[in-house]
């Protein structure tokens, strides 16, 4: 769609056939050579020489090879595993059996989500989080060190396996420094309120560029569990961020509510 310069909502609202006549007439014609994609007749995408594939197996493999004590989560209410994967992207998510931990109740234990995209959706990446028990809830979190990676689809991309795999094995090694940081922020977040009043606490959540409906919704159920404190709203959110149909979108999601607990810090 960015070659064409056709957006991807006006293709997706035609039929397969006039879809087809207006990337035939919109694309660039020029004498660069272009990468095509294909499962049988069908185009899955389209890049310029610049672009390098990673396939999903090959990240797979890595996570597999790496993280041989980490295990998917319980499954969801909706029956998700904790594996996701469409026609454009990939979502794993796992966690560390051997770290959980127990706070006024809740258990929480300590993972990671790693993504890919074959076809140029979104990067190769990984991110720590903790689930949570009782209802399956991401919070996006670390105390020890924020645990983020990404790398485009460049020539580079590649290299990028070699840098998950040290962050794998960096997890299991930090693994009670983690656990004790953030059982320290998770306490002070259930003592620690976000605001004095609704207002207060819909203009911390603004800024983190929440959408307005969730917002309206969490501030509900954190009324009726621990009112405005930090860890109120963030359960509140994640527990509605679990409505959100994509994964990509989810963790993306997860990753703002989680920033809130910088906040008790």
């Amino acid at each position: 769609c960015r070659l064409s310069g056709v957006s991807k909502e006006t293709l997706n609202r035609l039929s397969p056939e006039t879809a087809s006549k207006v990337m035939l007439e919109t694309l660039p014609r020029s004498q660069k050579p272009v990468q095509l994609l294909s499962t049988g007749s069908t185009a899955r995408s389209l890049h310029g020489v610049s672009y390098t594939r990673l396939w999903n197996a090959d990240l797979l493999n890595i996570v597999k090879e790496t993280a041989v004590d980490f295990r998917p989560p319980q499954k969801s209410f909706s029956g998700g595993t904790g594996l996701y994967c469409g026609e454009q992207d990939m979502f794993a998510f796992l966690i560390d059996p051997l770290g959980w931990c127990e706070i006024d109740g809740e258990a929480f234990a300590p993972g990671f989500f790693i993504w890919n995209s074959e076809v140029g959706r979104r990067s190769l990446g990984i991110q720590t989080f903790w689930f949570q028990k009782v209802c399956a809830n991401h919070i996006v979190w670390d105390a020890a060190e924020v645990t983020e990676f990404s790398r485009k689809h460049t020539s580079r991309v590649h290299e990028g396996l070699d840098e998950i795999r040290r962050m794998i094995d960096e997890l299991a090694r930090k693994r009670d420094q983690r656990r004790d940081g953030f059982v320290t922020t998770l306490r002070k977040a259930m003592t620690t309120r976000l605001g004095d009043c609704s207002d207060d606490v819909i203009k911390q959540l603004t800024e983190r560029r929440l959408p307005r409906h969730l917002i309206d919704a969490a501030l509900e159920i954190a009324q009726v569990h621990g009112g405005f404190t930090i860890f109120a709203i963030v359960d509140a959110l994640t527990r509605l961020s679990q409505n959100v149909r994509y994964a990509g979108d989810r963790a993306e999601l997860d990753s703002r509510i989680g920033s809130l607990l910088g906040l008790a810090v």
